[in-house]
């Protein structure tokens, strides 16, 4: 099966702030950013005219001639990796405890799946769900030491930002906390009344729930829910054992998920204490990753416009597409989504839609698929869904960052038949005769997946814009 290929060109950050990924297509995959040196303002290049002649020119003599694409590297860019390979020392406070040695190989795996520019794009997917994870498995493994599963609230400021500087240091974004919302608080025992691994170990029942999440099946967790419950039935305990009144007889619900919610981390990283890294890695995004398909994350703009052309009788098709291809442009600037995000989205959207007297199925008449709630590569603005499944990105010294992407996934939008519809994958009577398969991208044996590179020397044209 021949595969789609692109050339990722990314845009000049437009007044709105947006990034826009913008490609050209080819017959093999090789996605690259564009480069421009720091003398010269990118306000006044075409990026999108420089990359396809700097494609027609540089990139096709390159392309062996059993297909096989060579490594590509712009003729403005330096050497690709040299200034990311070379870690610079990161500036630690000297006050925190953690045992960042015993994590030193999933910290280079958060800073590449939260690599510089590309941090933002791959937020909500990859690098965030990543640099929970690794945080939680810092400290259940530090507890090993000191016995401990949270800090108190000095010593957590100082290793949240430790766990920056060193990730930094290895090439992450600067600006990590902020993107992915993690907080010094998240570091501490919160409102859970138990915070020590003793404590916790005398509350729960540590065979049945080891049992139930010592090796999740991540195909099936998200609806199956065993290793999930097990740990909400447990943090459930621990956050009795304050030695006040049941949470559960407690008058403030907002109080009692908070306090439960805390128990949870806790426990998570109790479970990090009793399992290897790797297991431990595997178990934490498994488990967070049904949250991550479980809701939308795009921001969904004022729909009026869409209504006013589509609404109750449509009376001219091509302004009514139109109006949907322009909304649907200003959802393809934000960040690459799975393909169940993509499917939620595309719902809910038609939900928002139908809310406002569209009752046309606009997907089927507009031919929206789901690939078009992404960021956008190819000649033609295809849509690049990232697998269901956990996936990381990663750094090779020729080619650069890269990540599993389904570029050929046609599957059209879900319209709902009503504003009440499920959406949810996990609901047997919704047919979706091509739903994506959440393994395939992981064992290698589909070729509508392929790896999406990009070269990092272009994160410096980046930087400048």
């Amino acid at each position: 099966m021949e595969r789609k290929v692109c050339v990722v060109a990314a845009r000049i950050i437009n007044a709105s702030g947006a990034n826009v990924v913008q490609g050209f297509g080819l017959q093999k995959i090789l996605c690259t950013l564009a480069y421009a040196t720091a003398n010269e303002s990118p306000q006044s290049h075409d990026i999108g005219s420089m990359i396809t002649k700097e494609v027609e020119n540089t990139l096709f003599p390159y392309i062996a001639p059993n297909g096989s694409p060579r490594p590509f590297i712009p003729l403005l860019a330096p050497s690709p990796l040299v200034p990311f390979l070379t870690n610079t020392a990161p500036k630690l406070s000297g006050k925190c405890g953690l045992n960042f040695s015993a994590v030193s190989g999933l910290m280079r795996t958060t800073a590449v799946d939260c690599f510089t520019s590309f941090a933002p794009l791959l937020a909500n997917v990859i690098c965030c769900p990543q640099l929970h994870a690794t945080v939680t498995i810092l400290l259940g493994q530090s507890s090993m030491q000191t016995g401990m599963l949270a800090l108190d609230s000095t010593h957590a400021k100082y290793c949240l930002s430790d766990v920056q500087q060193i990730l930094e240091s290895q090439g992450a974004n600067y600006e990590l906390r902020r993107i992915c919302s993690i907080h010094s608080s998240n570091l501490t025992e919160g409102l859970c009344p138990v915070s020590d691994v003793n404590g916790v170990e005398s509350a729960i029942d540590s065979s049945k729930l080891l049992a139930s999440c010592s090796k999740v099946d991540q195909v099936n967790e998200c609806c199956s829910k065993v290793c999930q419950n097990a740990i909400l039935d447990a943090a459930g305990k621990v956050a009795m054992r304050d030695g006040g009144l049941p949470i559960m007889e407690s008058t403030n619900m907002a109080a009692k998920a908070s306090k439960v919610d805390d128990c949870r981390r806790v426990v998570l990283r109790w479970l990090s204490s009793r399992l290897d890294v790797t297991s431990a890695t595997q178990l934490l995004r498994g488990v967070s990753n049904c949250n991550v398909n479980g809701a939308c994350p795009l921001l969904f703009p004022d729909t009026a416009n869409v209504a006013k052309e589509c609404g109750t009788k449509i009376k001219n098709h091509t302004t009514c597409c139109n109006a949907m291809d322009n909304y649907v442009a200003h959802l393809q600037k934000q960040s690459f989504i799975t393909n169940l995000q993509a499917m939620d989205c595309g719902a809910k959207l038609a939900l928002q839609l139908q809310s406002e007297n569209v009752s046309t199925d606009i997907y089927r008449l507009c031919g929206i698929n789901l690939k078009d709630f992404s960021l956008q590569v190819g000649s033609q603005g295809t849509g690049c869904l990232l697998p269901s499944l956990p996936s990381d990105a990663t750094l090779d010294p020729t080619t650069g960052i890269s990540f599993t992407c389904d570029l050929n996934d046609n599957i059209a939008a879900p319209w709902p038949s009503s504003l009440r519809s499920p959406t949810t994958s996990c609901n047997r009577s919704i047919s979706y005769p091509e739903l994506p398969a959440a393994t395939s991208a992981q064992i290698g044996g589909n070729e509508q997946y392929a790896k999406l590179h990009l070269l990092t020397a272009a994160l410096l044209f980046l930087l400048y814009i």
